[in-house]
């Protein structure tokens, strides 16, 4: 760490210089550059309300090139939040859960937990994540905001829940569960379900739907998702940038080539789990969709919306690219 001054810091690591500059509108301003080929940035700046300690723990765990994008998952309301506010309350009032239990599962470094923490200041939330150096940096989050509707767990294993971490009214699953490895879906999953009160509600979302045209979860491929899985792993490999060309099929997995369906989701729960459609808001999960849509090309994207309620209503498949689901625990 290098300070150019009093009010700014300068840090190089992983090919990329972060300087991070007290900003006169209060807080601080972050700018990242790369300093290296390859390196890519996900968002060069931001503007944050977190101490530089903060800061310098997400740099560490994240690097450099994830740094703002992980800083505004919990500080924008434009982005998780905002994906919280249309999908989750699509399927419940706020009020439905004051007072409850949340489980926010697959927590990484506690963005979404914040953003629950703050949406639902009457309910307990409790964050799982396998990784212990993400848990410190969501505790750490927790810490800086004082929050003490929440606390967090370790998880023992990919296959396993941590215990003693009780049961739940409500379990949030964001952009979790296509990186789930196929023994851990079936494993995990139950484990989750079965941590679940009768007549509580399992939500699932940012999962990319299984069988949609386009695989633009890892590769941006069209057709990708119809390939058997060996033959999928070789296009990949040869087509894909985003792939290295002797990447493995599991790491490919754990990044989320194969995403996920409700039929599959529903076998894997059990028969006390009911689909539940997005009645508050919208009349089904094609509405949700294209509520979430920017109004360009706004024609073309209702001739889409009218060619996916046809498929709906001939085949039964609700055609999306990304799964937005609530499941019932039958009572």
């Amino acid at each position: 760490m290098e300070r150019l001054n009093q009010a700014s810091t300068r840090i190089e690591t992983g090919g990329a210089e972060v300087v991070i500059t007290e900003a006169p509108e209060g807080g601080r301003r972050i700018r990242v550059k790369p300093l290296a080929n390859g390196v890519v940035i996900s968002k060069e700046t931001c503007l944050t309300a977190y101490p530089l300690d903060l800061i310098r723990s997400i740099l560490d765990i994240k690097g450099p090139s994830y740094l703002c994008d992980e800083i505004l998952r919990d500080e924008n309301p434009a982005y998780v939040q905002r994906s919280i506010e249309r999908e989750l309350l699509a399927y419940i009032a706020p009020e439905d859960l004051d007072g409850r239990r949340i489980l926010d599962f697959g927590c990484g470094s506690g963005a979404s937990t914040m953003v629950l923490a703050r949406m639902f200041p009457r309910a307990e939330i409790v964050g799982s994540e396998l990784l212990a150096s993400y848990v410190d940096l969501a505790r750490k989050r927790g810490a800086f905001y004082g929050y003490g509707n929440v606390k967090f767990f370790v998880s023992p294993s990919g296959t396993e829940l941590p215990s003693g971490i009780g049961m739940f009214d409500y379990v949030v699953m964001s952009a979790v569960y296509e990186h789930l490895l196929p023994v851990e879906r079936e494993t995990v999953l139950r484990a989750v379900w079965a941590t679940l009160n009768p007549g509580g509600l399992l939500f699932l979302n940012q999962t990319p739907y299984r069988y949609f045209p386009i695989e633009a979860h890892t590769t941006g491929l069209p057709l990708l998702n119809y390939l058997p899985d060996a033959i999928a792993m070789r296009v990949a490999r040869r087509l894909c940038r985003r792939i290295e060309s002797g990447e493995s099929w599991e790491s490919m997995l754990r990044r989320g080539i194969r995403g996920g369906s409700e039929k599959r989701i529903l076998t894997q729960l059990g028969p006390n789990a009911v689909l539940l459609e997005p009645e508050r808001c919208h009349k089904d999960r094609i509405d949700l969709w294209f509520s979430e849509l920017s109004p360009r090309k706004r024609a073309i994207k209702q001739a889409i919306r009218g060619g996916l309620k046809s498929l709906r209503a001939v085949t039964g498949i609700t055609m999306v690219p990304e799964l937005s689901l609530a499941f019932r625990k039958r009572s």
